[in-house]
């Protein structure tokens, strides 16, 4: 038998999850999320309800050779001392395409004030028996002399209406709502989107007011430290709307609260709301190996996709970003070959450069490498991985270059300049690379004085080795210098900037 759980149950907050117990149900048992809000309008308040219905656990039916579409009956029921005082049916089109889909709907209730039960009912109509119900009760309740907020509506995503879009019962202010399926935000979420309505501040406070709000613990034994407090002076109105978002990025995996306060001029506190909200953050703070232990599939990641020779060439172009210890485990996965483990680096590199979006990470270094590659392409191996590829991804886009081709008894060179070097700590770093072969793109990295790179006390010498005659002190193999001529320009260059 199913077991229904509720969790996240707050008067306070006029909202609700209800979900399932997901141990023992079917893989495609109908999996549906319910909220609500209460909203002031005029002398009827209303009830905002929810809803969203994960694709994958309802059953489609074909429309044509590959469209397919799901269809679920949705019952609305209100209550008050068991009569029923509101009642609505509906049906409701997932929509049609080669694929399963998430949908949604939002239906607006007007009612009087007072205390109700709330029921819902979802019913897959083309599976028999893969149905769902929920209930909740709550009361509504604006007819106090006070200032009101609205129940607080959370957000997956938000976005402008196109004029060529039909009505749509989710669009508020010119936008579209996405409601948030059960209140959770997973590792993907940087964002954390709400909408809530302010009531009556024109009769009741007069002037501006301060808006607050803030992120704060569910949890009584946790540190009751608000997070991310932002404060906004508002203008008086008989509705006041408040669509706003913070940046969860930094956020850790746990239980909290989204608290939005009113308080007038003198700061006293004339209205709150809060929502409780489940936040997953697994790769945060985490170290690569850390990321790796705990990674269970990846069969939703953008790894999962690549072929071994995608795989095999990132991987070569982040082996100049890992340490030498990790450099020789990345070494060793690249000449091994193995797919599930080139996988697992490179998903766990890049969860741990950006725990929130590693794909979008991923694609911005990698068009990076690219076009490193082509530019210092050698047929020596991939451009990156040259001198000078090496150089420029490991430490950026230098601040000048002087590029010498044509000065007597020395091969080309090239001296970069990097006024900044936040790596070391340094500042005025150069890097001094030459091609004795006169191979196309055949530079090497003859001097630096970057900590931990190749530093050459000779390399003067070793670049004006065509003229062993010309040293300072007449010993070529004690030399370090150069001696002056007018068409000898590397240690000028090298040190005037």
């Amino acid at each position: 038998m199913l077991q229904l759980i509720k969790i996240f149950s707050y008067e306070k907050t006029n909202t609700f999850i209800l979900i399932l117990a997901g141990a023992f149900l079917p893989l495609k048992a109908l999996d549906a999320n319910i909220s609500f809000a209460t909203f002031k309008s005029g002398e009827t308040p209303y009830v905002e309800v929810y809803l969203h219905v994960i694709g994958t656990t309802a059953h489609y039916k074909l429309l044509s050779d590959s469209i397919k579409q799901a269809q679920v009956e949705v019952v609305v029921l209100f209550r008050q001392n068991s009569d029923i005082v509101k009642f609505d049916k509906y049906i409701l089109n997932s929509p049609a395409g080669i694929k399963s889909e998430d949908f949604f709907d939002v239906k607006r209730y007007g009612l009087e004030e007072g205390a109700y039960d709330l029921e819902v009912s979802v019913k897959d109509l083309n599976q028999e028996g893969n149905a769902r119900q929920y209930s909740q009760s709550f009361v509504l309740d604006y007819k106090e002399n006070r200032v009101y907020q609205s129940g607080i509506q959370l957000l997956a995503s938000l976005r402008k209406v196109q004029d060529d879009q039909p009505d749509n019962p989710m669009v508020k202010g010119g936008y579209i709502f996405e409601p948030l399926p059960s209140q959770f935000l997973d590792k993907y979420c940087d964002r954390l989107i709400f909408y809530n309505e302010i009531y009556d501040t024109d009769k009741l406070v007069g002037d501006d007011f301060l808006l607050s709000y803030y992120i704060e613990p569910s949890d009584e034994a946790a540190e009751a430290k608000s997070i991310g407090l932002v404060h906004k002076r508002r203008s008086s109105g008989s509705v006041v709307p408040v669509l706003q978002q913070m940046d969860i990025s930094m956020l850790k995996s746990g239980n909290y609260r989204l608290v939005i306060e009113v308080k007038n001029k003198t700061g006293e506190l004339l209205s709150k709301k809060t929502i409780p909200f489940q936040r997953s953050n697994p790769y945060i703070n985490a170290t690569r190996e850390e990321i790796a232990a705990s990674t269970l599939t990846l069969d939703e990641e953008f790894v999962s996709k690549m072929t071994d020779e995608e795989l095999r060439y990132s991987l070569k172009a982040i082996a100049m970003q890992v340490d030498d210890v990790d450099g020789e485990l990345l070494n060793t996965i690249i000449a091994q070959r193995k797919t599930a483990a080139m996988r697992l680096y490179l998903f766990s590199f890049w969860a741990k450069e950006n725990p929130v979006d590693p794909e979008k990470a991923y694609k911005a270094y990698m068009n990076i490498a690219r076009a490193i590659d082509e530019k210092f392409q050698n047929g020596f191996g991939h451009g990156f991985e040259s001198d000078r590829g090496y150089v420029y991804m490991k430490y950026g886009v230098p601040s000048d270059i002087v590029t010498v081709e044509s000065e007597p008894s020395a091969p080309p060179y090239e001296i970069w300049f990097y006024n900044q070097f936040p790596q070391t700590g340094q500042n005025n770093v150069k890097f001094l690379f030459y091609n004795p072969s006169l191979a196309t793109n055949g530079y090497r990295l003859l001097h630096s004085t970057a900590r931990g790179e190749v530093s050459n006390p000779n390399w003067e010498v070793e670049l004006y080795r065509n003229a062993p005659n010309e040293v300072e002190g007449n010993d070529y193999f004690d030399a370090t210098n150069m001696q002056g001529n007018m068409g000898r320009h590397a240690r000028r260059l090298f040190e005037s900037f």
